[in-house]
């Protein structure tokens, strides 16, 4: 099968296309056809080298941590689904490849195309997860820095929906995508802490930082303290007592069913820019360079 991978780390010319044996499931794995995969910015600090201390990666290795696709195989013991379903999950092998093995999936709706169907997964997860250690409730004021990427236009919308009201920040361009998505959108950068004070003057109740570009100090001084602040892209937040939250709760796949539903129904946005498998390193560019609206996502079959 056709698949893109690294021997070593490095910028993104370390990743190439190669024809390499095609994964057998084991017990409890499935293997799927892959039609989409999304493509993360975690996946670029993996190929980088800058992940090896947390997420050790034996090479060569295959990128990518979710996809969308057909089931081709079971493994053994394997019951709630059949060759042929159609579903999202998270990769157990790397899912910029003709083929992936899967352990944990949902069925994909008939409404959801390929493409929307990969952006869920981690995004959708992450978004929840945050949002929990955050404790968002209705009527409070959530401000999420960096909020036009694949987590944030989920992360917005959901807290939205419990009732919050979101301050977003995002450059420029993504004024009005963030508008139309529910949030009070404003620029990022200096000034910030008085454009917060003047949207929320009674103080913002919760900070997601999504973005990792120094705005953590602005965010201690308008929660007036390190309560309620959580990171997942800022390694500052360590010296600075915030929490950083890196590790993913336990995968569901009744969740992942749920927002695959909300998506194919409309109740639930989601923004793609799809690049094809061999140009998977000018995706990987595009995502490392940061301000991407939405999810990338690599088309496979």
């Amino acid at each position: 099968m056709k698949a893109i991978l690294f021997d070593r780390f490095g910028g993104t010319e370390v990743l190439r296309e190669a024809d390499i044996e095609i994964p057998q499931p084991g017990p409890g794995q499935i293997r799927v056809r892959v039609k989409a995969a999304g493509l993360n910015a975690l996946d670029g600090k993996i190929r980088s080298g800058a992940m090896e201390a947390v997420f050790p990666t034996p090479l060569p290795a295959v990128p990518g941590g979710e996809l969308a696709g057909v089931v081709d195989a079971l493994g053994e013991g394997v019951r709630n689904v059949r060759v042929g379903d159609e579903v999202l999950g998270w990769s157990d092998t790397g899912s910029y490849a003709e083929y992936a093995l899967a352990t944990t999936v949902a069925p994909k709706p008939a409404g959801l195309d390929w493409q929307h169907a990969a952006a869920l997964p981690t995004a959708g997860a992450t978004a929840e997860r945050v949002l929990d250690l955050l404790g968002v409730a209705a009527g409070e004021t959530v401000l999420m820095h960096g909020a036009a990427g694949a987590v944030g236009t989920l992360a917005v919308q959901l807290a939205t929906a419990r009732g919050a009201r979101v301050i977003g920040t995002a450059g420029p361009a993504n004024q009005e995508y963030l508008t139309a998505l529910g949030a009070t959108a404003t620029l990022y950068g200096e000034g910030l802490v008085e454009r917060v004070r003047a949207l929320a003057p009674d103080g913002v109740d919760a900070v997601f930082d999504l973005a990792g570009k120094g705005a953590l100090e602005d965010s201690i001084t308008l929660r007036g303290g390190t309560d309620r602040i959580v990171t997942i892209a800022d390694f500052s937040a360590y010296q600075l007592g915030i929490t950083f939250s890196s590790a993913p709760r336990e995968r569901s796949a009744a969740d992942l069913a749920a927002l695959a539903q909300d998506a194919a129904s409309g109740k639930v946005v989601t923004t793609v820019t799809a690049y094809p498998l061999d140009q998977a390193a000018t995706a990987q560019q595009v995502s490392d360079a940061g301000h991407v609206r939405g999810k990338l996502v690599l088309t496979v079959g």
